[in-house]
């Protein structure tokens, strides 16, 4: 009708993308948690929040998952469930020119469902990929706000205080170490004198140094720490063990999975490579082990951490779950606020008492880059830590979030998961 003003439709709000990489810790659910709790909270800004299947191949396979059809009950679960609860994955995308047709499939899927904002929850490798698919997404004029959100529990990670996983995983080597030293110095008279734990940290020693947090008192175990970033001194150690039973009656050892030989080399090198490019370790601590008894003769034990350290969610460090929470949402919040390339990071107001804030970092500061054991967290002697680690570390482990229990066990959420229709005609070929 003539002179009638026809009422505008409104812009339906573009939608998000939730990705999670490597390796699983205790607390990444609960940052998906503070991303979909905090896109939520944005409806109308945000349209539906996707999360992508088994990582980054999901969104370059166009598997995708729907969380709005998860119940607010279930995603306030997320905080209690170890694991990735999206499914994770190795795979590492190259450059952008050695890659090009991947980092486009990516755009492509991102068009495809109207995708405005994208973060990839990862380590360093991931927040280099989130970096490159921001500049591809540039080139090719596609306006995007990729916004990487820090994991693992390797804490090496530049540019943030601490990492979201590595509190938890600390909190379980240090009590799991401590447990086991208990057990030994029990029998030690008549069974065993040498128990050797292994953890994770292939260039970075964080864990190994939290595992220093168990002895409390001098000559406590741990006796002894074998840091990656000091090479390994097979004399100096077998005499350090030897002076150590003599002393104490038995000694209990913290080694690193990366720990390297005077050559430099890793002593437990499986000769392979994973997604990453990372070579594949593995079985240091039976080295250690039998290397104390062909030299020196005491009866040993030995135990690798491995999934466990990383999954042990019943043990979880409350101040690593309320960070990592606040690190998901902040990431959300830094997309609506138009930032992107950027990721979200802890920074350290104070160490007593321990205090806290959100900061942000440039993606660029931390792709591909690692954040080593600094060597004044190391003791003199290369074998314990010093009191400015100790003072460092622990807050990071301090408190208690058990999960809810049933029938006597941890009871961890199953998520629906519903599939996000496909659009594209076209199937991704690796």
């Amino acid at each position: 009708m003539a002179g009638t003003r026809r009422k505008r439709k409104a812009r339906t709000p573009r939608n998000a993308l939730y990705a999670q990489s490597g390796g699983a810790t205790a607390v990444v659910n609960a940052t998906a948690c503070g991303v979909i709790e905090a896109a939520r909270a944005a409806q109308g800004r945000i349209g539906r929040l996707y999360a992508a299947r088994d990582g980054i191949l999901g969104a370059l396979h166009e598997d995708l998952i729907d969380t709005s059809r998860e119940s607010a009950a279930a995603v306030r679960a997320l905080r209690a469930t170890p694991g990735a609860a999206f499914g994770s994955c190795r795979y590492k995308l190259k450059g952008l020119e050695a890659d090009h047709d991947k980092y486009a499939r990516l755009v492509e899927v991102l068009r495809a469902h109207d995708i405005g904002w994208f973060f990839y929850n990862g380590g360093n490798d991931s927040a280099d990929t989130t970096l490159k698919l921001s500049q591809i997404s540039a080139r090719m004029g596609y306006p995007l706000a990729a916004i990487g959100v820090p994991k693992t529990i390797d804490n090496d990670l530049v540019g943030t205080d601490c990492c979201p996983g590595f509190g938890s995983a600390a909190k379980y080597v240090a009590t799991s170490i401590r447990e086991a030293a208990l057990d030994v110095a029990s029998m030690a008279s008549t069974s065993t004198r040498v128990f050797v734990l292994e953890v994770m940290g292939r260039h970075a020693g964080w864990l190994t140094a939290a595992c220093g947090l168990a002895a409390a008192h001098a000559g406590d175990a741990p006796h002894l720490l074998l840091f990656p970033e000091l090479l390994f001194d097979e004399a100096r150690f077998l005499d350090r063990v030897k002076r150590t039973v003599e002393r104490v009656g038995y000694c209990v050892i913290a080694v690193s999975e990366g720990l390297r030989d005077a050559q430099g080399a890793f002593l437990a090198e499986q000769g392979s490579v994973d997604a990453f490019g990372h070579r594949q370790l593995g079985g240091v601590a039976p080295l250690i082990a039998h290397l104390v008894q062909a030299r020196l003769g005491y009866k040993q034990h030995w135990a690798v951490a491995d999934y466990l350290q990383r999954a042990a969610r019943h043990i979880a460090s409350k101040t690593d779950l309320e960070q990592a929470y606040a690190l998901g949402r902040a990431a959300v919040r830094l997309g609506l606020a138009g930032r992107n390339a950027v990721i979200p990071v802890i920074e350290r107001v104070s160490t007593r008492p321990y205090r806290w804030r959100i900061g942000v970092a440039r993606l660029e500061t931390v792709a591909n880059r690692e954040r080593r054991l600094p060597r004044r967290f190391i003791g003199a002697d290369g074998f314990n830590i010093t009191p400015a680690c100790r003072r460092y570390l622990a807050p990071l482990i301090e408190g208690e979030a058990p999960p809810p229990f049933r029938d006597g066990l941890p009871a961890y959420v199953q998520l629906r998961k519903a599939p996000v229709r496909r659009r594209l005609r076209s199937a991704f070929r690796a």
